[in-house]
């Protein structure tokens, strides 16, 4: 059985706009996503890899990357709050990549948050975070990610960045510092990957990026 710690957070309340989804605080700021501002980051990336492969099949395996996604998320969801847990909706592919993944839940204890819609004035910018908790008994923003093929770190900065404001946001909201990054890799056809990091180490780039998208949707 997992363990939760009771923390008194109100949450900002998540709304879908012509610039993205945004989200209102509970004193009536709105601020963007990370998620949204990370797309800022890597558009250009996408938009060539689109062009490489065409639009059809871009258009087919992001739906697919979606769609698993979203599964491995919710059986992560309903594992850590203890719940009864059906693996009927999931592909054989899925299965055999969910099954090496699951021991990494194990590794997690103590649980602060999970999927809960933090915010930071400082950063202007709110999301969704997917668990915060000790992971191998150190308190860590976790973040789970599911991917066709292992990844290099170099090629990560964004989901780093991404924990970085969710530790940012929940020690704003709490005053319980979050020092720590986890991002957990369901992997097709391989291991999964886990990547720890220092926040701190990407906290400038995050601000850097924020000051970027801010100023190009001033344009």
């Amino acid at each position: 059985m997992f363990k939760h710690k009771e923390i008194d957070i109100v949450e900002a309340v998540a709304k879908s706009t012509p610039k993205g989804r945004m989200y209102e605080t509970p004193d009536g700021s709105s601020y963007p996503s990370v998620t949204t501002v990370m797309s800022y980051m890597t558009q250009d990336s996408i938009k060539a890899w689109r062009e490489r492969v065409g639009e059809e099949e871009a258009n087919k395996i992001s739906n697919q990357a979606a769609t698993r996604g979203t599964k491995i998320h919710d059986l992560c969801e309903q594992i850590l709050l203890n719940e009864e847990v059906s693996y009927d909706k999931l592909s054989l592919l899925d299965k055999e990549m969910f099954f090496k993944f699951k021991p990494l839940l194990d590794r997690i204890n103590n649980i602060h948050a999970l999927e809960t819609a933090l915010y930071s004035h400082h950063l202007r910018l709110a999301g969704r975070v997917d668990c915060i908790a000790e992971f191998d008994g150190k308190l860590c923003v976790i973040d789970f990610k599911t991917s066709r093929k292992p990844k290099r770190k170099a090629w990560i900065d964004n989901y780093f960045m991404q924990c970085t404001a969710y530790a940012i946001m929940f020690e704003e909201m709490t005053k319980i510092p979050i020092p720590t990054i986890a991002l957990l890799i369901c992997v097709e056809g391989d291991d999964p990957q886990v990547f720890i990091e220092k926040r701190d180490n990407y906290a400038e780039k995050l601000l850097d990026l924020r000051l970027d998208y801010e100023r190009s949707i001033k344009l």
